[in-house]
């Protein structure tokens, strides 16, 4: 009786494990089965697995790769052997280079991390050279086996700039030069005032399209940061209005009226033209001055009085 009971009992512990393997074989077919009801071949769960495993290897092996700068250091190695078989920088060929110290280019030139052609840093000696006033532009190349070339493209100094009692040559874009001794000013334009070197292209168009003014002008002053005085030869100052076509416009009536009846060189000290349709004229109040006698060429456009004053 006991010993039935006990191959009953081993019999049905027998069953409980084929039912286990049955239970776990229909758990691992279970994703195979669903990928298929999905449109895939059969064994697509299986080959999809693998491919994962060996892209998330290749991830992990790549970031370690860049983690570690091997293709850099790769790179430099390489490099570095093109210099040692003779690939490396010993000269500096400079170009177009007039007003710049060409000391200091050949020193930012020679200012590199490895002299090997390869290493040349080339985008760093530019905008190094680019920090020079007088440098509007740079191009910096290699050419092999040995040479550094710098092509610099200098800027055209536009006008003398007066400010807070110093003089500078500035450009047309007004970028400061250098500084200027009063005993040394070259022959150009100055112009006085705060931000006024910032104007300069706003009063280069405005006197471009007077050609039989411009030679007599010799600088100008930048009112208020809103407006010009323009300054003559013959030594009077013409008061312009705000705003570029105001300006210029009073400008152009002005060169007409001067065409006709010289108006500049004739004892004038002033004219302001910064009420529309009006010329206000000022003439010197030292001693024994008297006012000048002029013929109205235009009715209307200059004041009877001329002795009117600002």
């Amino acid at each position: 009786m006991s010993a039935r009971v006990a191959r009953g009992g081993g019999a049905t512990r027998v069953r409980a494990r084929s039912s286990s393997r049955a239970v776990n074989t229909r758990r691992r077919q279970q994703q195979p089965q669903m990928l298929e009801s999905l449109g895939f071949p059969p064994g697509a769960g299986r080959r999809l697995a693998r491919w994962l495993l060996w892209l998330g290897t290749i991830a992990v092996a790549v970031a370690l790769v860049l983690a570690f700068r091997v293709p850099q250091m790769a790179g430099v190695a390489a490099a570095e052997l093109i210099g040692r078989a003779g690939f490396t920088m010993r000269r500096v060929e400079i170009n177009g280079a007039h007003r710049v110290p060409r000391l200091s280019v050949y020193n930012i030139a020679f200012d590199q991390p490895a002299t090997a052609m390869p290493l040349v840093d080339l985008a760093g000696t530019r905008e190094r050279l680019l920090a020079f006033g007088w440098i509007k532009d740079a191009r910096v190349s290699r050419r092999f086996p040995d040479t550094l070339v710098v092509d610099i493209v200098e800027r055209v100094p536009a006008a003398i700039w007066q400010h807070d009692g110093q003089l500078s040559l500035v450009d047309a874009e007004g970028v400061i030069l250098e500084r200027v001794n009063v005993d040394s000013m070259p022959d150009l334009p100055v112009v006085v005032g705060p931000r006024a070197n910032r104007h300069l292209g706003a009063l280069d168009a405005l006197i471009a399209g007077e050609a039989r003014l411009k030679p007599q002008i010799t600088g100008a002053t930048w009112i208020g940061d809103r407006r010009w005085d323009l300054h003559f030869r013959t030594g009077e100052t013409l008061s312009l209005p705000e705003g570029d076509e105001a300006a210029a416009r009073a400008l152009r009536r002005f060169a007409a009226m001067d065409q006709q009846t010289q108006l500049l060189g004739r004892g004038f000290v002033r004219f302001d033209m910064r009420i529309p349709g009006k010329l206000i004229v000022r003439v010197s109040r030292e001693p024994g001055s008297t006012v000048p006698s002029i013929a109205d060429p235009d009715p209307g456009a200059v004041p009877q009085d001329l002795s009117s004053t600002i």
